[in-house]
């Protein structure tokens, strides 16, 4: 299984680097010269990319990859998105912080036990952390954004395969 780390929004320069929004926490780690990362483009043809160097530049990563040698292969890569093995994660310490990977798929409840749906996604926005959640209705799934905010999610239980909710009044409302 791989998650998310990154994705190249456009290239820099003449000399190959991309601009890479960042999607992990330990970008000194996933970003690290010498690491390699899958890169994904919308067909989802796959190829690894060796990063050979990577500085800050204005919220984004400058990063230059082996295999990318000028702006015309930078071009190539243009939306692409970076992944990593699950494997190569290191383990959380904090009992209150998940990888993205680990919330996806699992059923989100109310605190009475009652199944809402299925947390799909986790979006990741300037104001904070939402569980994009598909609720199940008899017209059809809609999908509800749900802070991700202790108030809101009081138990993860990752184990159990669920989130449980409690939710302002409305929030789940159509």
């Amino acid at each position: 299984m791989q998650v998310v780390v990154g994705r190249i929004v456009k290239p820099h320069g003449i000399r190959g680097e991309l601009a890479v929004d960042v999607r992990t926490d330990s970008p000194e780690e996933r970003f690290a010269p010498g690491a390699v990362l899958t890169g994904k483009d919308r067909d989802g043809r796959a190829r690894p990319l060796t990063v050979a160097a990577v500085r800050p530049h204005g919220g984004r990563l400058l990063v230059r990859f082996s295999e990318i040698p000028d702006r015309t292969a930078a071009e190539e890569v243009r939306g692409v998105t970076l992944w990593v093995d699950v494997a190569d994660l290191p383990p959380i310490d904090d009992p209150d912080e998940f990888y993205d990977h680990e919330l996806e798929g699992l059923r989100a409840e109310l605190v009475d036990g009652t199944v809402v749906g299925t947390v799909r996604e986790v979006v990741h926005s300037p104001g904070g952390e939402l569980l994009a959640v598909e609720v199940e209705e008899p017209e059809g799934r809609r999908e509800v954004l749900v802070p991700f905010v202790m108030a809101i999610v009081p138990r993860v239980e990752v184990g159990e395969g669920r989130v449980v909710l409690d939710p302002p009044e409305g929030l789940l409302e159509a």
